[in-house]
């Protein structure tokens, strides 16, 4: 039975040169974050900041190398034909698309889950008084055997780390960091976020609720375009940095000066980071926002 027709109310063709130079420029933009850290994987070596984003978030290099056009792209030329090898992709009158209407009826569930939880988030407002103290949590009471970057010296004794965590208000929204704080950390956070609670916490002045912004786009994919999801990729690579540089960590011989949030003046620091994060983040959020509107609406 013949693939129903693609409906697309602002659909456009690309010619083949066009879409396959916008493909060769992802491809080197993405190559130039990728090609360090497959060299480090091929010498065994570890990064503390860089390692997370192909770790934690598992995303493989590979994935992020490919060029999506989106949903409303149709490319021309015989180019394009090798797409149509994957399922997604359909072949219509003067190109080959991506096919919203392809989106499994499971995978729409989570689309409207992802929409609501990004509406929710850009309609509440910002939050920017946790300074980063979730790394810190993190730390909070354990052993040098225990600590996650032990290769890694900590600016602060495990007693001078333990006070600065409890001589300040731990308010940490986000139930992915908090679910790593250590036990003993967990009952100073003012809140308790859940699994099952994310939309009722998660709010966009967050560090890392911006660095999701990458892994929602690739949970998307391959509806995702490839310009989209290496913004936020980018984002996400410059939100762990900052991330890292507030942690208790001291990661100078690496090239990352501290982030004191220790003292006033490093938090006044982070806040103005985590603020121009949340701008930054804001047009990618929306971008998102609207392609879940269009994979439901197909």
């Amino acid at each position: 039975m013949p693939a129903p027709p693609i409906t697309a109310p602002g659909w456009q063709i690309l010619p083949e040169a066009e879409w396959l130079a916008r493909r060769a420029a992802h491809e080197a933009r993405v190559q130039a974050w990728l090609g360090p850290h497959q060299a480090r994987a091929a010498r065994g070596e570890k990064h503390p900041v860089y390692d997370f984003l192909f770790s934690y978030y598992a995303f493989r290099p590979a994935w992020l190398r490919r060029w999506q056009p989106g949903p409303d792209l149709a490319l021309a030329g015989e180019a394009a034909r090798e797409f149509l090898h994957r399922p997604e992709y359909r072949e219509i009158g003067g190109g080959v698309m991506l096919d919203p209407a392809a989106l499994r009826p499971s995978r729409r569930e989570f689309v409207t889950w992802l929409r609501d939880l990004l509406v929710v988030m850009r309609e509440r407002p910002p939050f920017f008084g946790c300074f980063g103290l979730h790394e810190w949590a993190m730390a909070y009471r354990q052993t040098p055997d225990e600590i996650r970057h032990s290769a890694w010296p900590l600016r602060f004794s495990r007693e001078e780390l333990a006070q600065i965590v409890e001589s300040q208000p731990v308010c940490c929204t986000h139930f992915d960091a908090f679910r790593f704080f250590t036990p003993a950390a967990r009952p100073l956070n003012r809140v308790q976020p859940a699994r099952d609670t994310v939309p009722a916490h998660e709010q966009r002045g967050c560090l890392h609720a911006n660095m999701d912004l990458y892994k929602w786009a690739f949970k998307l994919a391959p509806f995702t375009p490839g310009e989209l999801l290496a913004d936020c990729f980018e984002l996400a690579r410059d939100l762990r940095e900052v991330d890292m540089q507030a942690s208790p960590y001291d990661l100078r011989a690496l090239g990352f000066a501290p982030i004191a949030i220790e003292t006033s003046a490093g938090r006044a620091e982070y806040e103005r980071c985590q603020r121009t994060f949340t701008t930054r983040g804001e047009p990618l959020r929306e971008r998102l926002i609207a392609l879940c509107h269009r994979l439901l609406a197909a």
